[in-house]
């Protein structure tokens, strides 16, 4: 069986209209590349590190599948709307 794919990301937003926008705009595209959204939670309990604001994990099929998402028309589309929405910092791993 082939590993998942995550794409794991911390965002503190200082737009919360437009990243409101953002959310409409990314929601469609994860469930078309079979994203699925494990973690989004806004009240972070920082235990190490500094508080980002929200944390988010989305689980693909794979890591290319993540990388297809990531990549793709329409997600780029909605990046640029988050990047004026939030300062984010944004990976995507391959799953054990």
């Amino acid at each position: 069986m082939m590993p998942k794919g995550y794409l794991v990301a911390n965002i503190k937003v200082h737009d919360k209209d437009k990243f409101a926008e953002f959310s409409e705009m990314s929601i469609p595209v994860i469930s078309e590349y079979g994203g699925t959204v494990l973690v989004r939670n806004p009240t972070l309990e920082v235990r190490e590190g500094r508080d980002s604001g929200i944390a988010i994990v989305i689980e693909f099929e794979s890591i290319e599948h993540a990388w297809n998402f990531y990549e793709s028309e329409k997600y780029t589309k909605a990046k640029k709307v988050r990047e004026l929405a939030s300062e984010s910092e944004l990976i995507l791993v391959e799953g054990v």
